[in-house]
């Protein structure tokens, strides 16, 4: 397996693939989560690449290579900017991608923050083949006004007014897949989380699901997965199920139904 750090349009990210692979090889982007950095997810990625898949870790704004040392107040009011860019430099990853490979099928997955912004991405672009979300929330507006209420509760300054906050929700309503759930197109969608979790609580990924479930032709091609033990971390046996999961779609032909 060989390893590179590259930076792509300004983006440093790692590069994870094998001496067997070819421009036709499967690509999947894997976004970190919060206060997290691309190197913190090889796992993942080296069970994906040992099953056929090339994998491309970024850096999100402000982490990793890009960090720039903010308080934790401040990189809370940062956090759904974060998002939203990332969701825009996916798109440049997919453009450099394609420059560079001619894969058959491209993926994203992410974990938490990495996780949430992979639903946007789902909302945002149709090259999307297949989808692992952990820990993740497709309801945008719900989820930030969850944050909202928790930093009260712990009380963390957030400086910001009811006009900010409804800018906000404005700007996160457009890549806000649960409102359009049919958004998602039959593509396979994994999502991973556990019962305990109280920093992004399944039952936004939960709601979301059954929204969704309808609109599947094929059912098996939307999982959801329920650790009943795990709080807000992906064990093991979460992560080879996922990574299966996206491995098995992007490395298979597969005959859709529309």
């Amino acid at each position: 397996m060989l390893i590179d750090e590259e930076l792509w349009q300004d983006i440093p990210l790692i590069h994870f693939y094998n001496e067997e692979m070819n421009e036709c090889s499967p690509v999947l982007i894997f976004l970190h989560g919060f206060t997290s950095a691309k190197e913190h997810n090889l796992h993942y990625a080296y069970q994906l690449v040992k099953k056929g898949v090339r994998v491309i870790l970024p850096d999100a704004l402000l982490h990793g290579d890009r960090c720039e040392g903010l308080s934790e107040e401040k990189m809370n009011l940062q956090f759904w900017n974060i998002v939203l860019n990332s969701i825009h430099e996916v798109g440049e990853l997919y453009n450099e991608i394609r420059s560079r490979f001619q894969p058959k099928k491209l993926g994203i997955a992410g974990t938490s923050m990495g996780g949430i912004t992979t639903c946007g991405c789902l909302k945002k672009y149709d090259w999307i083949d297949a989808a692992g979300i952990c820990m993740g929330a497709p309801g945008y507006n719900v989820f930030a006004d969850y944050q909202l209420v928790e930093f009260e509760k712990a009380g963390i300054p957030l400086p910001l007014s009811d006009e900010q906050i409804e800018q906000i929700h404005t700007a996160l309503s457009e890549y806000d897949i649960s409102k359009t759930p049919e958004r998602l197109n039959n593509r396979p969608v994994i999502f991973w989380h556990g019962k305990r979790d109280v920093t992004v609580p399944m039952e936004n990924a939960v709601h979301f699901y059954e929204q969704a479930r309808p609109y599947y032709q094929q059912p098996e091609h939307l999982q959801l997965i329920i650790d009943e033990n795990q709080g807000h971390r992906v064990n093991r046996e979460g992560m080879l199920k996922v990574t299966d999961f996206l491995a098995k779609h992007l490395t298979e032909d597969e005959t859709f139904v529309f």
